[in-house]
């Protein structure tokens, strides 16, 4: 199908108003659950075709069966990528069984909320930091001065990178999820060259794994109470992330670990300007409608916008008939619209419930860990810009990434808002 010309390997597809976009994958997901489609790969210059699943129930279903639809061959990529570029960017989330169980459940003893309790808590205090900073001057950029800064300095605080190397992570993670906007990547210009793309992601993956394996080897020696401690430091002889595992996995953490919180925070506020009926609901019961407008923002939102699987043998789902090798890429926004499931699913409802929303991730070993600690995060967020920046409005529309292709994650790199100044809290 296209739109305007457009189809939704096409760039400029991902460049329009969410609504629009939506709209599209609701006629998509009329005429079926899976639409087939093609896009250039950018190392081969040649054309991969692909299934578009936009269907809530077979996205799930191909969730849950990882055996028949595998992410060992790409998770995070549409097209093919060389092995050793997958586990770089990928970790984990690029593998299958029995590695991928072995490195998420190390990574998933950390990952209980009795032992994330400490970083829970920070959580409240970080946040009250960062709007400090930015709560006197009236009038900023909320990605620049919060959706940004705030979930990275969790990250980065959970992890024991000294704030030193801050600005270090967050270049290099926005050149990771920028998809290839020149701003995002520091460079001149409005277009980059699929070439400088690729060698620009392989420089910001080794800047972060240099950094996170200095750090890795110090903690080996010197282990304290953060996460890269009880990652490669234990006296139970459990087992531990090797060090050719522990910068790929900084990687995911800081990229997949932080764009949910930050797309969401930037998403989250555009749907309040855009629904005063839902904002006024919200901030009148902040204590009882939190948690369902935390989800229904990340359904609406949808942060993540795909994931790939890949078909490991012959079979038919849903009537489809389907090859090994078969890629299916699983767009998250669409089926969180899917009618089926939703009750008048384009509707912003802080109050919705149930909201089985997989904006997280579909059902099945891939399905994000850090759920928990993302909605602490925009819980605390939203508590406390609706609460010490009441007034806070939207002066200008969102500007989103303008990425080379079919972009990871819907983005939005800049949202002005205006608010009556206020006192800073000041935190000891």
């Amino acid at each position: 199908m296209s739109t305007e010309g457009l189809t939704i390997a096409d760039a400029e597809f991902w460049r329009r108003p969410l609504q629009d976009r939506m709209d599209d994958f609701a006629a998509l997901r009329a005429q079926g659950p899976f639409t087939r489609s093609e896009i250039p790969n950018l190392l081969t210059d040649e054309v991969d075709e692909f299934f578009a699943v936009t269907a809530y129930a077979e996205l799930v279903e191909i969730s849950r069966h990882p055996l028949d639809y595998c992410s060992g061959k790409g998770s995070t990529n549409i097209s093919d990528m060389p092995p050793e570029a997958l586990e770089f960017f990928g970790s984990f989330i690029a593998m299958d069984d029995p590695r991928h169980a072995r490195q998420r459940g190390i990574v998933a003893r950390s990952f209980t909320p009795r032992k994330l309790q400490g970083v829970l808590d920070s959580v409240e205090t970080i946040c009250t930091e960062v709007i400090d900073d930015m709560c006197e001057q009236g009038e900023v950029d909320l990605v620049q001065a919060l959706s940004q800064p705030f979930p990275l300095l969790v990250i980065c605080d959970m992890m024991g990178i000294p704030r030193s190397e801050f600005d270090t992570v967050l270049r290099a993670t926005n050149v990771i999820l920028g998809g290839g906007d020149a701003e995002m990547m520091g460079l001149p210009g409005e277009t980059v060259d699929p070439n400088e793309l690729i060698g620009a992601f392989f420089g910001a993956g080794m800047e972060l794994i240099g950094l996170m394996n200095e750090l890795a080897e110090f903690r080996r020696k010197n282990p304290t109470d953060d996460l890269t401690s009880a990652l490669v430091h234990n006296d139970l002889g459990e087992d531990m992330l090797t060090p050719e595992e522990i910068g790929p996995f900084f990687i995911l953490l800081a990229v997949a670990g932080n764009d949910t919180t930050r797309t969401a925070l930037s998403h989250g506020m555009h749907l309040l300007s855009q629904n005063p009926d839902q904002r006024a609901i919200w901030q009148g019961d902040l204590d009882g409608v939190t948690a369902t407008a935390v989800d229904e923002i990340v359904r609406v939102a949808s942060p993540v916008t795909f994931m790939r699987r890949t078909v490991t043998r012959d079979l038919t789902l849903s009537g489809h008939d389907f090859k090994e090798d078969d890629k299916l890429i699983l767009f998250y926004g669409a089926a969180n619209r899917d009618p089926l499931v939703f009750d008048d699913p384009d509707r912003f409802d802080v109050r919705r419930d149930p909201n089985p929303h997989v904006g997280f991730g579909g059902p099945g070993p891939h399905f994000c860990l850090g759920a928990h600690l993302a909605r602490r995060e925009l819980s605390v967020a939203f508590r406390q810009l609706l609460t010490r920046l009441p007034d806070i409005e939207l002066t200008g529309e969102p500007v989103l990434l303008d990425a080379l292709g079919v972009p990871l994650v819907g983005g939005i790199k800049h949202l002005p808002v205006r608010f009556t100044p206020t006192a800073r809290v000041g935190v000891s």
